[in-house]
């Protein structure tokens, strides 16, 4: 039973930052739906006033615990912009309104369970818990933080996806047994148990190489089979992260996946934008062996693979065309990288991942390329009756695609999986730069450009690239970031959206910002932190904006580029004075 109105009763409260959206892609739906399945009641509160209790008293104390999540997102990143300015919009609020939740979502709400029913078992999970397990750099305060455990001063936290901690939490508060050794969860003692231990939050706060040490500690013990219980000191309190949990099964991810979601708003008269894009698409799988640097994603749902059985995606297929608003496109089918349909190898199964990276710099060789297995369910989709399209619009990570020998899924992808555009990630092209982000060198992009303009010129299409990139990440310098647009300007790119690099917690590239060191090797990296570093970088990657010319211009003069000011092809900006318009001839988009 999921509730709304009250928690009296109810074996759990289910606290959140983001509206109620009953969709697999929305973690407390999946929470809440997991718990019921398993027999337990859950009443759930979103987005509550928390200047005061009055909206937590309201619900009533429930009986087993109270469960708190900052939403989808980490709830900095939700509120502020990489320039640390509001965001006027809010996806997972209905209306898309902003502001509804506040900073630091998880510890004001965790401290509010806290102050209207005391003693009441709280458990901290989601992505916000997952960044901020360990002492972390919070790139708002230009700080490092304690876990976001000790602050919270919550009972326990589960990180990752935490369908398997969630029942065993369940089942011990039911049962009156301690919380202790739970995979995917970190406690608080004041003695420790066996494990590896972290230089200490004072450490980390304190030098910057220990604080590198740490992140690579843990980003390497991030591994469901070969991780090891790793500790780390706050004063004298013991943080304890138990190892992660094992990776659902097939036929748990399905019986997951097929719980009876509404997939749709719950609790709300205005719609909540963030299920427009997943409305119609269908999650295939979990986790991401891609391993970049700047994503939170390994660092949460980890580099091993889950998969859905075809069987499982094709009947929540059919569910769709029952519906009456499904006009007969799929959207997406995929997850965090949407062909990666298993794992990297066989041996991880046993052995657990290797510390290097599965793609990067180059492809390890006993990477399994084949795309066979969703290739078959993209097949199986296509033929469903009412189906008119499926699209693939989540991540295609391309350097993967171009190791299957048999060049089948690439070739079907292009013909009927693209709608128009087909989103993808070189994020640069300075190789060493790449290197920084753990992407593939640009080469493969290239290659794989060059292969995705003849596969359509053979199925007679007119489909194009859209290429995301980064500036001013660490590693790239002012130079770098000259390459990268006249690079950009020789193909006739021009990307209208830009990331600026955005530090989140927990990530190898969010350490290189704050200590300046590559955690891997404690080696110095450049790292553009000034506005108006970043702002010369960001001009770069749209040199045809006229807001941007005088940026560009002093990034050009600044590096000694003034051969790209002029009136030829190659040139990216105009002498001053000159008529406007980009100089060159005018390409396409």
């Amino acid at each position: 039973m999921i509730r709304f109105d009250s928690a009296d009763r109810c074996d759990f409260l289910l606290v959140s930052g983001d509206a109620f959206v009953d969709h697999p892609s929305f973690g407390a739906a999946v929470i809440a739906r997991v718990l019921e399945a398993e027999g337990f009641s859950v009443a759930v509160l979103c987005q509550p006033d928390w200047h005061g209790v009055d909206d937590f008293v309201r619900m009533g104390r429930p009986r087993l615990g109270a469960l708190v999540t900052a939403g989808n997102l980490d709830s900095m990143v939700a509120h502020y912009t990489v320039a640390k300015k509001r965001r006027s919009q809010d996806a997972y609020t209905q209306g898309g309104v902003a502001g509804k939740r506040p900073n630091r979502a998880l510890i004001v709400y965790a401290n509010l369970v806290r102050q209207s029913f005391p003693g009441l078992p709280v458990v901290l999970g989601g992505l916000e818990a997952s960044l901020r397990r360990f002492a972390h750099y919070d790139y708002w305060e230009d700080a490092v933080r304690r876990s976001a455990l000790l602050d919270a001063k919550a009972d326990i936290l589960v990180y990752g996806m935490g369908e398997r901690a969630i029942r065993d939490i369940a089942a011990r508060l039911r049962d009156g047994a301690p919380l202790e050794g739970i995979r995917g969860t970190c406690v608080t003692r004041k003695t420790p148990p066996n494990g590896l231990e972290c230089p200490s939050f004072e450490e980390v706060r304190d030098s910057r190489e220990s604080f590198a040490r740490a992140v690579m500690l843990q980003n390497d013990e991030h591994d469901p089979v070969r991780g090891r219980t790793l500790l780390q000191k706050h004063g004298d309190t013991w943080l304890v992260c138990h190892p992660p949990a094992r990776p659902l099964t097939t036929p748990e991810l399905d019986a997951v996946a097929e719980l009876p979601y509404t997939r749709a708003p719950m609790n709300t008269t205005l719609p909540v934008p963030a299920i427009e894009e997943v409305q119609f698409s269908l999650i295939h799988n979990r986790g991401c062996f891609g391993g970049c640097h700047f994503c939170s994603l390994s660092y949460h749902q980890g580099r091993m693979i889950s998969t859905r059985s075809r069987e499982s995606v094709l009947r929540e297929a059919a569910a769709l065309t029952r519906r009456d608003d499904f006009k007969g496109y799929i959207h997406d089918v995929g997850g965090p990288t949407a062909n990666m349909g298993h794992c990297s190898c066989e041996k991880q199964k046993k052995q657990g991942l290797c510390k290097r990276n599965c793609l990067t710099p180059t492809p390890c060789p006993h990477v399994d390329s084949s795309h066979t297995d969703y290739l078959r369910l993209l097949r199986a989709l296509r033929a469903l009756p009412g189906v008119k399209k499926v699209f693939v619009r989540s991540g295609v990570r391309y350097d993967y695609l171009l190791l299957d020998q048999s060049g089948q899924m690439f070739s079907e992808l292009v013909e009927h999986h693209v709608s128009g555009q087909l989103k993808v990630a070189p994020e640069h092209c300075v190789d060493s730069v790449l290197d920084y982000m753990g992407k593939p060198h640009w080469s493969a992009y290239r290659q794989f450009e060059e292969l995705f303009e003849r596969l359509n010129r053979k199925a007679g299409k007119k489909q194009f690239l859209v290429p995301y990139f980064i500036s001013s990440h660490p590693g790239c310098t002012l130079e770098d970031a000259v390459n990268l647009a006249e690079t950009l300007h020789k193909m006739g790119c021009h990307p209208e959206q830009v990331q600026d690099f955005y530090p989140t917690p927990g990530t190898l590239s969010t350490c290189m910002y704050h200590t300046g060191l590559d955690p891997r090797t404690l080696e110095p990296v450049f790292v553009a932190k000034t506005p108006r570093d970043k702002a010369l970088q960001r001009a770069l990657l749209q040199v045809r904006n006229p807001k941007n010319r005088g940026l560009v211009e002093a990034a050009l003069l600044e590096t000694g580029r003034e051969d790209l000011i002029g009136y030829g092809k190659r040139c990216l900006i105009r002498p001053r004075g000159s008529p406007s318009g980009a100089p060159g001839k005018k390409r396409r988009p």
